[in-house]
C-alpha cells in the first residue's frame, strides 16, 4: 500500500486503448459543455507506453474505417481532439485533402492516437495492472458506497489499492490461437508480427506460411512476400480463397450508431438477421484491392513459371511441432481430408481474436453480475452491467458485448458515441443519486 490506498475516483479505467482514450474525451469535453462539476478519473494501463495494434503497423496498410470514425467526432464534430484537429496541429491537413483518400494509413492514425493521449497524461499510469475488483474488506452487498481495484505497478510489482465509483473496463480482444498450439519465436499470432518479425534474421526465413482467410493474413502474407524476395510464401486458408469485404454503403449501414438500438431493442430473429447477413462486412473478409493485388502478383508468377507465391485452399492446420529452428505442420485438406506436410521457418497465425472476457478481474463479483440464458453477461443499453441490487456503482464494457449490442461492440466505427453513452450514464446516474463529485489529487491538478 502506499499515500495513494484510499484514493477515490468517479471513473476508474481497466485499459487505455482507443475506447478508454475516447471515454477520456468525452468526460472531459462534458465538464466543458455543460459547466458540470469535474469527474475525478484514473486509468490504468498494463503496457509500459500507449500502444495500438503496434505490431501490425505494416508499410502502406490503411484502415479500413474513414478518418470521421475518429475518437470525437461523430459524438462532437467540433472536438479538438478529432482527426482533423490533429492534420491541423501537424500541418498535413491541406496534404491529406489533395491524396483524396478516406481511409489514412494506419501508421497515421496511430501517429494521431498517440497524439490524443499525449493529452491525458496526469490521468493514465502505464505499466499498471489491475488485478481485480472487489467490494471492500468487511463490507458485504449494500453497504459498500464504491469498488476497490487492486493494481499491480511496475516490473517490481508493487500493489496499491484506490476506490472507484464506476470502472470501465477495456482490456481489449485477445488473441485466438488453435487448440494445443503454443506461441514462441517462431510460431506467431499476428498481434504480435511486427515485434517477433524483427527479432529474426531476414535471411533465415526461406520458407514461411501464413494461416488465416482474414485482412490480417492477407496483408502480414504480402507483407512477407515482398520483404523476403528470397523466401517461399505459403497462404493456409481454410476457405476456397479470400473472400471480399462488403463496405457498400448500405451494408455499412450496420455500424452507424443507429444500428445499435435496432439490435439491442431487436427480436432473436432481428438479431440473427444481422449476424447472417452482414458478417461479411468484418469478419474473415479482406479489402478487394489485397485481394486483387495477391491473385495479380499469383498470376505474374504463372507467366514466369517461376512460383514463390502458394494459396493452400480449403486447408486447415491441425499440429504443429518444433524441430530445432524449424517449424513442422500437418495440414489436412477439405476437399478429402487428405495431411499433408509443411516444414517452415515461421508460422503465423492470423487466425482472429476471443471477446474480452472480465470474469477473471471481477473474480468474487462475478457472483453479482446476471447472465443471460447462453450464459452471458448482460449488459444494459449503456453498457453497463446488469448486477444484483447493491453492488455500488457501475461496471461498463467497452467490448464483450457484441450479443448484446451487435458489431460494432468492438469496433472503432462507433467508439465516439459509445464513449459518449458510458459517460452521460455515470455523471447523470451521480446526479440522480445525489453523490458530490470525488476531489481526488489528479482532479486538484488540473482544476487548481
Amino acid at each position: 500500500m502506499d499515500a495513494y490506498a484510499h484514493e477515490t475516483y468517479d471513473v476508474v479505467g481497466i485499459g487505455f486503448g482507443p475506447s478508454n482514450l475516447s471515454l477520456a474525451i468525452a468526460l472531459e469535453e462534458h465538464e466543458a459543455n455543460v459547466s458540470a462539476s469535474p469527474t475525478s478519473v484514473a486509468f490504468f494501463e498494463r503496457q509500459p507506453s500507449f500502444g495500438w495494434h503496434r505490431s501490425m503497423l505494416l508499410p502502406s496498410a490503411t484502415m479500413q474505417i474513414s478518418f470521421l470514425k475518429d475518437l470525437a467526432t461523430f459524438r462532437n464534430p467540433v472536438s479538438r481532439y478529432s482527426f482533423i484537429a490533429y492534420l491541423h496541429t501537424s500541418g498535413r491537413l491541406v496534404q491529406f485533402v489533395n491524396n483524396q483518400s478516406f481511409f489514412p494509413t494506419r501508421q497515421e492514425f496511430h501517429q494521431y492516437l498517440e497524439w490524443a493521449q499525449s493529452n491525458f497524461s496526469d490521468r493514465v499510469s502505464y505499466g499498471s495492472e489491475v488485478t481485480a475488483i472487489r467490494l471492500p474488506p468487511e463490507s458485504g452487498l449494500g453497504e459498500a458506497r464504491h469498488l476497490q481495484v487492486e493494481v499491480r505497478d511496475g516490473a517490481g510489482g508493487g500493489r496499491r489499492t484506490v476506490n472507484a465509483r464506476n470502472v470501465v473496463v477495456s482490456t481489449g480482444l485477445v488473441p485466438r490461437m488453435p487448440a494445443g498450439v503454443e506461441r514462441d519465436d517462431r510460431v506467431w499470432h499476428s498481434s504480435e508480427f511486427l515485434e517477433k518479425y524483427s527479432q529474426v534474421d531476414p535471411h533465415d526465413l526461406k520458407r514461411v506460411a501464413v494461416v488465416g482467410a482474414g485482412q490480417s493474413a492477407a496483408e502480414v502474407t504480402r507483407f512477407l512476400y515482398d520483404a523476403l524476395p528470397h523466401a517461399r510464401v505459403y497462404a493456409v486458408i481454410p476457405s476456397y480463397g479470400y473472400s471480399v469485404a462488403d463496405d457498400t454503403p448500405f451494408a455499412n449501414q450496420v455500424f452507424d450508431p443507429a444500428a445499435v438500438d435496432d439490435y439491442y431493442f431487436g427480436t432473436e430473429q432481428t438479431r440473427e438477421a444481422f449476424w447472417q447477413y452482414h458478417k461479411n462486412t468484418n469478419y474473415s473478409v479482406v479489402d478487394d484491392e489485397i485481394i486483387r493485388d495477391l491473385y495479380r502478383r499469383s498470376y505474374d508468377e504463372d507467366v514466369r513459371n517461376d512460383w514463390r507465391l502458394h494459396f493452400l485452399n480449403l486447408t486447415r492446420v491441425y499440429d504443429v511441432q518444433r524441430a530445432g529452428t524449424e517449424v513442422r505442420v500437418r495440414l489436412q485438406s477439405l476437399l478429402d481430408s487428405e495431411s499433408q506436410p509443411l516444414d517452415v521457418d515461421a508460422l503465423v497465425f492470423a487466425t482472429g481474436y476471443d471477446a474480452m472476457q472480465p470474469t477473471e478481474l471481477l473474480g468474487d463479483l462475478d457472483r453479482y453480475c446476471l447472465r443471460d440464458e447462453a450464459g452471458r453477461y448482460r449488459a444494459e443499453r449503456d453498457y453497463r452491467l446488469v448486477t444484483t441490487p447493491g453492488l455500488p456503482g457501475g461496471i461498463y464494457l467497452q467490448g464483450g458485448t457484441e450479443h448484446t449490442h451487435g458489431l460494432t461492440s468492438s469496433l472503432l466505427s462507433n467508439v465516439a458515441i459509445r464513449s459518449g453513452e458510458i459517460a452521460d450514464s455515470i455523471i447523470s446516474r451521480r446526479a440522480e443519486q445525489g453523490l458530490e463529485p470525488v476531489v481526488s489529487f489528479d482532479t486538484a491538478a488540473r482544476t487548481g
